[in-house]
């Protein structure tokens, strides 16, 4: 029997759950610089209180503050980043209203459980365990929890980026896929804003002057729509449209936001450009597309397929089965990807995620947070 397999567990469900539940029960949306700012209060006293170094930096530009917390020993030397963040989709209000806290069988349910608290919370867990037993890993371990993933990380990606460049390795707490899988690639995301301003007119008496902003933003929204390619893995949706003021007025604005996924830059670089070339099919309307790529994509390469396969013989040695895959949503690992050996997808496996019924599974608690535990111990 190996030495990981003898000895006693390092978690156990019930207090992992509870520390997840006390943070879940901070409602942390990424709108909300002071809400995210008292999530963060918690983890940096609760890291004090353990022995860890913390550092915060503060928010700007309407976001919350970034927190960095680093084990006791190393220094500036090359270790690991642990990827983290506390900012959630989900408006105050949420865990009073239609998602409150609460376990079902297996499944427990909250604003932000599964994306992300639940896997920043038992990686948190994991350095403490390290510090509380004494023990000292190879190499220093930081922790980075920041406050704006959720809207494309615009305040931390530089400091997501500094970090990267001092790591050896970098664990991504997102929430597993579907079955628990980890992530090794990521498609890279693309967002613009498009808006169209037509003509001004009485949609009764003098239509024929107006030039209709939302008939032309409909042209383009069916020729954007239409680029999804899943051959290719090119997807593009319009989420948010706008535009009009009365039913009796030919509507002189109109605009749409857009998100773009592709797999690599080749394609990328040619569907970027196809919208940021749009031309209007009016010539008396004026078209405005602002935006580009967002977070590169993330390919697993060589390094990343080491990676994993020590991830997956550690798992085998705890006692559960590992695989991969690659997936269109985007998270902070797409930074990092390129720049050192990046592991994604590490945190709680649930579903739901972004939606009224987000839920981890209390059986994934232990097994994630020992695999988060033995990288930390044994990567070198």
């Amino acid at each position: 029997m190996n030495d990981a397999a003898s000895k006693p567990p390092a978690f156990e469900a019930i207090p992992l759950l509870e520390e997840i539940r006390s943070w879940v029960e901070i409602e942390s949306p990424t709108t909300d610089a002071e809400a995210l700012n008292r999530m963060i209060d918690k983890v940096q006293a609760d890291a004090a209180a353990a022995g860890v170094h913390t550092c915060r930096v503060p928010g700007r530009d309407g976001f919350g503050d970034h927190l960095m917390v680093s084990s006791p020993w190393g220094s500036d030397e090359p270790g690991i980043l642990v990827l983290s963040h506390l900012d959630t989709v989900h408006a105050l209000g949420t865990l009073a209203g239609p998602l409150p806290f609460r376990i079902e069988g297996d499944a427990a349910f909250g604003p932000g459980i599964y994306d992300m608290k639940g896997g920043a919370c038992i990686a948190f867990a994991a350095l403490r365990h390290l510090i509380a037993t004494g023990r000292r890993a190879r190499l220093p371990i930081r922790q980075l929890f920041v406050s704006d993933e959720e809207v494309g990380s615009p305040t931390s990606r530089p400091l997501i980026e500094r970090e990267a460049r001092r790591a050896g390795y970098v664990l991504v707490t997102e929430p597993a896929r579907e079955g628990g899988k980890v992530v090794t690639a990521r498609k890279g995301t693309a967002r613009f804003d498009l808006r169209v301003t037509g003509r001004l007119a009485h949609s009764g008496a003098r239509h024929q002057d107006g030039r209709s902003a939302i008939k032309e933003l409909a042209r383009h929204i069916l020729d954007l729509e239409a680029m999804t390619d899943y051959g290719t893995g090119v997807t593009v949706n319009v989420g948010v449209i706008q535009g009009g003021t009365r039913a009796n007025v030919v509507p002189e604005h109109a605009s749409a936001e857009i998100d773009m996924r592709v797999p690599n830059p080749k394609i990328g670089d040619k569907a970027i450009a196809r919208v940021l070339a749009l031309e209007p099919y009016d010539k008396d309307t004026v078209l405005e597309i602002n935006g580009g790529l967002n977070r590169p994509g993330y390919e697993k390469s060589p390094a990343i397929a080491r990676l994993f396969e020590q991830a997956r013989a550690l798992a085998s040695e705890i006692g559960f089965p590992l695989e991969d895959v690659a997936t269109g949503g985007g998270s902070d690992g797409n930074f990092t990807a390129a720049l050192v050996p990046t592991l994604d997808g590490l945190g709680v496996d649930g579903q739901g995620g972004h939606t009224h019924h987000e839920q981890l599974y209390v059986s994934s608690l232990v097994p994630r947070a020992t695999l988060l535990l033995r990288l930390m111990e044994t990567l070198q």
